[in-house]
Order: C-alpha cells, then structure tokens, then sequence
C-alpha cells in the first residue's frame, strides 16, 4: 500500500501535526524522516525492516556506506539515517553542556553520547573552572581498533592553552567493557604525575563503555 493511499488522518506526518509526536510509533516517526519507501514497500513498511531486522542501536553507528548496502537504502536515505542520530547525539552533548562535573557518573554521561558507540578508542581531555564545570573539550588523539596512546605533552599542552584550573582525562574502550588494560594504568599513573609537576591537578580518568564507566577516583588509584 503507498502512502498516499493511507487515509489521511493515518498517514505517519499527518498524525504527528494533529496529534503530536508521542502518539507515533517509531517506524512512524523514520518514515517522516525517509519521507518515500521504493518499489514494492512504502517509507512505514520499509521503516519497520530497517528497525525489527537492525535495530536502532545498530542504524545509529552505520556509516552511509554501510547503510547503502542495506536493501532498498541509497545515498539519500543513508545520509538521512546518518544525520538524524548525529543530531541526536549532538543533543544529549548539549544538555550537559556547562554542567558542573562532580562524579563519574557525571562524566559518562557527558561524554558517552558521542564516544560510547565509536569504532576506534579516542582520548579527550576536559577543561574545568575552579567550580568544575566544563570550560572546554579536547581530542587529544585517536587511536587503532584496540588502543590509543596519549603523551603528556599533548594532554597538557591544550589545558595549559584554557588556562584549566583542573582536568578529567576520558577515553572510550571500543569493545564496550571499560575494565581498563595494563597499559591504560600505566598511562595515567604518568599523566597524574605529570599533571602534579604542572601544578594542573587531574581529578580523575574514566573509561567509557557500552552501558558503564570505570573510574580511577571509584576504585581509589588516583596517585
């Protein structure tokens, strides 16, 4: 059935102007965005492929061209797809934007809106003021599928730069469990070493996976 064969009151963009977004479902709401389905199969037929047989969390870190090998999916559509769960990252980013930081759990939820879903480890450095709240956010590196690596010199180069009164340092663990490995203790043993010698005190480092965050403040290793 083509949408426009729909009655009009059930029609997915119809619905929402009348009766507002809540009462559509989510394959509703994707055909909004896709706006056509293709031959055989309209935009709520082929919103409900993409969502039972995928599944959001999968769509929202596909690439376009992952997403153009999907049957029925071309470049238009993927870019649709890829900007729609951008804008939705960089929306719960800014809610916490300028919000004191006071835990770990503050942090992950900081940050894991854009790292916890990445392909490849990346390290940031957060910038706070004296009350701790966040004057800026650095990439200070990206790494390979299985690790990064960041030297003193870059993570403090940038604080120094914002003349930080304190710093977080953060990175994700691809994999999805944020149990940090041997080289990730090494590592920070030495940057909160570097960070005293600088008179910049790091408060913490977490690791941000799937579902969770490790803390070094949590389990009691900051040095």
């Amino acid at each position: 059935m083509r949408i426009k064969d729909i009655t009009l009151e059930n029609r997915p963009r119809e619905r929402l102007e009348k009766q507002g977004p809540s009462v559509s479902s989510d394959a509703e709401l994707l055909a909004i965005i896709l706006k056509t389905g293709n031959r055989g199969e309209n935009a709520i037929d082929m919103s409900n492929r993409l969502i039972s047989k995928y599944g959001f969390e999968k769509l929202s870190t596909c690439s376009p061209r992952e997403l153009q090998e999907i049957n029925g999916i071309g470049s238009a559509k993927a870019c649709q797809i890829v900007a729609l769960f951008e804008l939705n990252k960089r929306h719960s980013y800014s809610k916490t934007n300028g919000k004191s930081i006071k835990t770990a759990k503050d942090v992950f939820e900081y940050c894991s809106p854009r790292m916890s879903s990445l392909d490849r480890e990346q390290f940031i450095i957060l910038h706070l003021d004296t009350k701790n709240r966040v004057i800026k956010d650095e990439i200070v590196s990206v790494g390979a599928l299985t690790g990064t690596i960041a030297h003193p010199r870059e993570v403090f180069k940038s604080a120094i730069k914002e003349s930080a009164h304190s710093v977080i340092l953060v990175h994700n663990h691809p994999s999805g469990d944020p149990t940090p490995s041997d080289e990730d203790l090494k590592m920070t043993e030495r940057l909160f070493e570097a960070g005293e010698i600088l008179g910049i005190k790091v408060l913490d480092h977490v690791i941000v996976g799937k579902d969770g965050w490790w803390s070094w403040n949590d389990h009691n290793l900051n040095v």
